[in-house]
């Protein structure tokens, strides 16, 4: 189960976060190795980074410290919640962190559970699905 926080963004926004039961990003998974190992790892509580108001774990202090240097680089698109569900109409749906693909640099998640798996939906129609999401995104973030 996930849950909301809530933090005003630089323009006085308040954005919608997916975060675990215990308010952690990415259900406790470091953010950088998405991009540095060949699949997501767990982090661990002892090294964590809060930015904007979302803790994040990592596997290492090197990992931390490159997310520190570019937070923008690593964090999840559409505050984590399923890029899938957030393009086909703009809902905030729970996902599954093994399940993701990065495009063009930007890490996307997607619901894969009781048999539906929404990322193969996505390579479907990614470029449209992209779209919307990003328009919808926009528009729950301004509410």
């Amino acid at each position: 189960m996930s849950v909301q926080a809530q933090q005003p963004d630089k323009k006085g926004r308040v954005e919608t976060y997916n975060l675990s039961d215990d308010g952690v990003a990415l259900d406790g998974y470091d953010a950088v190795s998405y991009y540095a190992d060949d699949e997501p790892k767990k982090g661990v509580s002892e090294i964590s980074y809060t930015h904007k108001g979302l803790t994040y774990y990592f596997l290492s202090t090197a990992n931390r410290s490159t997310f520190k240097k570019t937070p923008q680089k690593y964090e999840p698109a559409y505050g984590g919640w399923c890029a899938y569900a957030m393009g086909d109409d703009g809902s905030k749906v729970k996902v599954d962190p093994e399940t993701y693909k990065i495009i063009d640099g930007e890490l996307f998640l997607f619901y894969n559970s009781f048999w539906n798996n929404t990322l193969p939906d996505w390579n479907e129609n990614e470029e449209a699905l992209k779209a919307n999401a990003d328009n919808n995104w926009d528009t729950l973030i301004k509410k």
